[in-house]
């Protein structure tokens, strides 16, 4: 082969080569990052959202919906305020319990004193609910309706009665309680007790916190 046949040769290869199709780029595909959006939680002078410091707490806030002993809706929207330490002991309490298999569910919290209002105009009896010229300790941000879950199972300890069940079975010294009931009781009681709370007799559900009167407070949350 001829020292000029080989020039050509390789003029005509590399021309050939230079007009192959280039490949395209390979592609990495980069997942753009979660934007977790930060929650808000508006705030009241002197109180404390449970959930900002406490988010493993369920909320079930029952007077944010017409699922509650008036049959009316007497909160705009669910939350759950409480004075500074007393949203401290309650956060306490359910570590505690998280601790054991056990978690907490709110069914209300601060109550202010215009939804109380809005309770008695539907229920004006001073059996079940408070006079709001007296006020309770849910208007001044110290009390605490609850229950108790099983973690695992995302399943509500069985208290013997629902909720605002006005009626014995909700006492907690009813005779006629079975073991169960009881034990859970127990759970509830001895996690609140240790944490600074105290029960009442005739609601299983109800807890205040035990340390100096807070004020009567009209100031209600905004809903986001």
């Amino acid at each position: 082969m001829t020292t000029k046949y080989l020039g050509w040769l390789t003029i005509f290869f590399l021309i050939s080569c230079h007009n192959q199709p280039s490949k395209p780029p390979v592609k990495t595909l980069v997942k753009p990052p979660k934007v977790v959006k930060k929650k808000v939680y508006p705030t009241i002078p002197g109180f404390t959202n449970i959930q900002k410091i406490a988010p493993t707490i369920a909320l079930d806030i029952r007077y944010a919906t017409k699922d509650n002993f008036t049959g009316e809706q007497i909160y705009p929207c669910p939350a759950c305020y409480l004075r500074p330490e007393v949203a401290a002991a309650l956060a306490s309490a359910n570590t505690k319990l998280r601790k054991k298999g056990y978690g907490i569910k709110v069914f209300d919290c601060y109550r202010p004193r215009p939804a109380q209002q809005r309770l008695w105009d539907k229920v004006p009896n001073p059996n079940y609910v408070t006079p709001p010229s007296k006020g309770s300790m849910h208007n001044r941000g110290m009390a605490v309706d609850l229950t108790i879950f099983d973690v695992k199972k995302m399943r509500e300890l069985y208290m013997g009665s629902p909720y605002d069940f006005f009626g014995m079975k909700a006492h907690t010294d009813y005779p006629s309680l079975s073991q169960k009931v009881i034990r859970h009781r127990k759970i509830l009681t001895d996690a609140m007790t240790e944490a600074g709370f105290k029960g009442i007799r005739t609601e299983w559900w109800h807890f205040y916190y035990v340390g100096p009167l807070q004020a009567l407070s009209d100031v209600e949350w905004e809903c986001k």
